[in-house]
């Protein structure tokens, strides 16, 4: 079920945090169950991964110690896991409406054609890893009952795609000789290439959100909320380290607990965001 990748599911929150409506107790509460339900929907999925990848996790050195990868989890009561996981996030999301329901229904086709086809497709596995965390935003934006900017979109779609690059930079960087056994898209990617690719990236949604820092219709007009550049500046650079010259960021979850400086700026950019949007409305 990988319990640290739910934090991937917090990205549901954040239409409710830009929309200014992170007070609304209606808005919340709606908002905290579609994080419950993507929780199940999206432990479901790796369980669902984790069945079809079960003979090439067993060549990877960490991956191998998964449950089912290394037999500690009967193949039964996994399947079960995932069914009962799955009627519980359909539950959730049918009590939050058809709008919620549908783009769950999106992420789950997303996702598992991603493990069967996408992920083995050069370039549209980036693209459909994206698909993910995009319409996380999408549904909690539907859940909470808010109006996002469309900047909040194209922001995610740049960040994600360079965490997206990271980990398969990592990939080709740690297992070379194993890439193309693991997964035949890898064959197609060399760290050269890929640091290309994150340096535009990368570049662009700082661009992207500096742009929304002053001309978004929510963000104060005194342009306070430029203050959060820097920080958002530190943290792509710190990422960027840490998978370019650290060879690290296979795992994005661990990458983001496991390292202190990366943590505190990403912690000190939604403080410091948060303080500014709703100090300015209460001003």
């Amino acid at each position: 079920m990988r319990p640290k990748q739910w934090l991937k599911n917090g990205l549901v929150f954040l239409g409710l945090i830009y929309s200014l409506h992170l007070g609304d107790p209606t808005s919340l509460t709606r908002a905290l169950v579609a994080f419950a339900s993507f929780c199940c929907l999206s432990s479901a999925g790796y369980i669902f991964n984790d069945f079809r990848d079960i003979e090439a996790d067993r060549l990877h050195p960490t991956k191998r110690l998964r449950p089912l990868a290394s037999g500690r989890l009967p193949g039964p009561w996994a399947a079960g896991a995932g069914i009962a996981l799955v009627a519980l996030g359909a539950a959730q999301a049918v009590a939050l409406g058809l709008g919620f329901t549908a783009a769950c229904a999106a992420y789950i086709a997303v996702t598992a054609t991603y493990s069967i086809w996408w992920k083995h497709i050069v370039l549209v596995d980036l693209f459909a890893i994206a698909a993910g965390f995009v319409i996380r935003v999408i549904a909690g934006s539907i859940a909470a009952q808010v109006g996002v900017s469309p900047w909040l979109y194209v922001c995610t779609v740049l960040g994600s795609l360079l965490i997206a690059m990271g980990k398969r930079r990592s990939e080709v960087f740690a297992m070379p000789e194993l890439a193309q056994a693991l997964r035949p898209a890898l064959e197609h990617y060399t760290i050269e290439f890929l640091d290309r690719l994150i340096v535009l990236v990368s570049a662009a949604a700082v661009m992207a959100y500096s742009l929304y820092t002053f001309s978004a219709e929510n963000v104060p007009k005194n342009h306070a909320m430029m203050l959060t550049i820097p920080v958002v500046l530190y943290g792509v650079f710190r990422y960027l380290y840490l998978v370019q010259m650290r060879g690290i960021g296979e795992s994005p979850e661990d990458l983001l607990l496991g390292d202190r400086s990366l943590t505190i700026a990403v912690a000190l950019f939604l403080g410091m965001s948060a303080g500014v949007l709703y100090l300015a409305t209460a001003t």
